[in-house]
């Protein structure tokens, strides 16, 4: 496809979104339409937009490509996506969380959690924590976005980032959440569509099976490149070998890390405050299951066996092909499958990426504009989104600049890094507040103090993935991290701080009730 044709596809395809997005701006009347869609969005539209928001350039593109590097151990990620963020998620989260939002008349997550425990400090430094975590997400999600744009358009990577950067702040700034709503739905159809048609495909393409296709995978496993060898790597169609580098960071990091961490983020959460019934969160189960399945399931399996395709036209594995991980799909979509489905795949990666950001920027617009400064919100006396759409706009500068520092192979890690922040500084004290009434306010501040201070440490001078880019231990003590004895400095944070902010929360509430 010539690039005036591409050109064309994507300027409608943005006039579309932008449309979308003023379209929620002309239905948005008040605070409440603004934060919470007037708490009556379609079934349908909430599930897309669930999903939508998940699902983000960082899956397709950064976790794809740690599955074409290491194999598809990373489908347990899948598995665990569909089990823990969709059917746990809306079936004993959802519910209580509609229920408990509608009872306090919460707009935003650290309100609901601030309004339960009926603390300020709670709500406060909830969004702190969004607002001060949330941009390292939001930038890896960027980096996807402008990556693979940079790859299908051979523009400069400084242009593809700011282009797409614009285009999502011009209807999340205007739109409010309605506008993110709307092009959800719609992304999340893209996504749908587009991963769907890859897997026929692939398949097509390289004139084999399902079987046939794992088979050839299986026999490439002799030829590992001896670096990952050391690692654990045992071939694609193999989990790393058990207590390896590889296997901690696949199954603490990456597997528990999001799939656990997803229960816990405060873009999903409000999700479920945005409809009128707990009828209709049961509805989007299913539309939720199906939707995972057919987007990050696929890439997670076609990630693999685009080591095939590469060896059978270039002689190289995946990984031999390009030294950065995040590249690995975007290269295999531009040679791999014909242009229309380039430009095609392109805007589902675009998708991907601009319903992940619209929902995280104006999380952290109204984390700040709503509850670290709500004086922000308040004009001649009555609520106004001003505070919020200022909120947006800071967070939009600050994760671009983020983006700019961030280095080869991060989406995946960045992704997993913030997640498991969130399970560990938020997951207890949300799941108090819906199924265990002794809770106190007291607890649920240790809770959230133990697990944010706990990742941090265990960033800064345990875990060697983090703690050796950042240096600070080193300055400190002479070393990479505290512990330089495997498997240690291996094992992910959140092993460490969900425990510790769980028993937080229920030793300090058991002791202030006895008291």
């Amino acid at each position: 496809m010539n690039t005036l044709t591409l050109g064309v596809i994507v300027i409608v395809y943005i006039f579309i979104v932008v449309y979308l997005g003023y379209l929620g701006y002309r239905r948005t009347k008040s605070p409440t339409d603004f934060l919470l869609g007037g708490r009556k969005t379609n079934p349908f539209i909430m599930a897309l937009s669930y999903g939508a928001t998940f699902i983000s350039t960082s899956a397709i593109v950064g976790f794809g490509g740690i599955s074409a590097t290491f194999g598809m151990g990373i489908q347990w990620l899948c598995l665990l996506n569909m089990f823990m963020g969709v059917i746990i998620a809306f079936i004993f989260f959802g519910k209580k969380t509609r229920m408990l939002g509608e009872k306090t008349d919460a707009h935003t997550f650290p309100q609901l959690l601030g309004s339960h425990y009926g603390s300020r400090a709670v709500q406060t430094f909830t969004a702190a924590v969004i607002f001060v975590g949330m941009p390292l997400y939001a930038a890896v999600v960027m980096k996807g976005g402008a990556v693979f744009i940079e790859e299908i358009f051979g523009i400069e990577y400084n242009l593809a980032l700011l282009t797409f950067t614009l285009v999502v702040a011009a209807y999340v700034i205007s739109g409010g959440i309605k506008g993110v709503l709307y092009t959800d739905a719609l992304q999340g159809i893209i996504m749908f569509l587009s991963t769907s048609f890859l897997l026929v495909w692939f398949y097509h393409t390289m004139g084999f099976g399902f079987t046939e296709g794992n088979r050839q995978l299986s026999e490439l496993a002799s030829m590992v490149p001896e670096k990952y060898r050391a690692l654990g790597h045992q071939g694609w169609t193999e989990m790393p070998v058990f207590a390896s580098p590889q296997w901690f960071t696949l199954v603490t990091s990456l597997i528990l890390g999001v799939g656990i961490g997803c229960l816990a983020q405060p873009q999903l959460a409000v999700r479920f405050m945005m409809v009128d019934s707990n009828k209709q969160i049961s509805r989007g189960v299913l539309i939720g299951c199906i939707f995972i399945f057919f987007t990050v399931g696929v890439v997670y399996h076609i990630g693999p066996l685009t080591n095939l395709y590469f060896m059978k036209h270039n002689g190289l594995l995946a990984s031999q092909m390009t030294p950065d991980l995040d590249k690995i799909i975007p290269l295999f979509i531009s040679r791999a499958l014909p242009g229309w489905f380039g430009a095609v795949f392109m805007l589902c990666i675009l998708s991907a990426g601009m319903s992940t950001l619209s929902s995280h920027f104006h999380t952290m617009g109204a984390a700040l504009g709503v509850d670290i400064f709500p004086r922000l919100t308040r004009k001649s006396g009555i609520r106004s989104s001003l505070g919020v759409r200022f909120g947006v706009t800071c967070a939009i500068v600050i994760s671009y600049i983020i983006c700019y520092t961030l280095s080869a192979n991060i989406i995946a890690r960045g992704t997993a890094l913030f997640m498991g922040i969130c399970a560990a500084t938020f997951l207890p004290a949300y799941f108090c507040a819906l199924y265990w009434k002794r809770t106190t306010r007291t607890g649920a501040l240790a809770s959230l103090w133990t697990g944010a201070l706990t990742s941090l440490f265990c960033m800064i001078f345990l875990h060697r993935a983090e703690a050796a880019p950042v240096g600070i231990c080193r300055a400190l003590t002479g070393r990479d991290v505290l512990i330089d004895i495997y498997p240690w400095f291996a094992i992910d944070p959140i092993v460490f701080a969900l425990p510790l902010s769980a028993a937080a929360i229920i030793i300090v509430s058991y002791v202030g009730k006895k008291r």
